[in-house]
């Protein structure tokens, strides 16, 4: 998903996103209305894909908005305007989130450190052929919903990295500046969301006459 597609864009003739941001801080309602309009698809998605509940993600795009009518002023045009609303969008699903886990979770910007780096993966306990072509495992409902559980149990700063990059389709660059963290660090919590939902998967649906028990490490 490139740059320019993180919105829906203006059509020909019509003004761009920062230009219309521009206008509704002189005032115009009518141009923070077409803003509203032409990014709310991409918002309201996101959002849905973060918290996956029709309620919460509309809740979301309400809250999202509402705070990038307040802050309009804050806008340092620094970034596309359409990645700074979903970063506010991303930020305010992950509230819900916390409220609904009802624990406090690891800050998102936290960087990758010995604790959090490739030399630190979880080795996987359970290694085995799938039973069924994953692309075929894929599209079950049973599939989605194991899905669904696994994502809900990961600690946000790896869900949301993978709910951004391999659900909703953005790239590793995009995924970066919408949680505000670097390429690297994005790249690092990919893959262990990856491996930890591969495992969970692979406990579900692995095919116990071919599976490798991975080797004890004494220390």
């Amino acid at each position: 998903m490139a740059e320019s597609e993180l919105g829906t864009g203006p059509s020909p003739g019509e003004p761009d996103d920062l230009e219309l941001l521009r206008r509704a801080r002189r005032g115009e309602w009518e141009a923070f209305e077409t803003l509203v309009s032409r990014l709310q698809p991409r918002v309201y998605q996101l959002a849905f894909g973060i918290a996956r509940q029709q309620q919460d993600a509309e809740d979301v795009t309400q809250q999202t908005f509402l705070s990038v009518m307040e802050n309009l002023d804050k806008f340092r045009e620094e970034a596309a305007v359409s990645t700074w609303v979903l970063r506010i969008a991303t930020n305010h699903a992950l509230q819900i989130l916390r409220k609904r886990r009802g624990v406090k979770m690891v800050a998102l910007e936290q960087p990758v450190d010995g604790g959090d780096g490739y030399a630190t993966m979880p080795m996987p306990e359970f290694i085995a052929q799938w039973k069924e072509n994953p692309e075929d495992l894929a599209q079950r409902s049973e599939v989605k919903q194991v899905l669904h559980n696994a994502l809900d149990e990961l600690d946000a700063k790896y869900s949301i990295v993978f709910v951004l990059r391999d659900i909703e389709g953005y790239s590793t660059q995009e995924t970066a500046e919408l949680l505000d963290l670097s390429v690297s660090n994005v790249k690092v919590r990919l893959l262990r969301a990856r491996l930890q939902l591969r495992e969970r998967l692979t406990q579900q649906f692995g095919d116990e006459a071919h599976r490798i028990l991975a080797p004890v490490i004494h220390e």
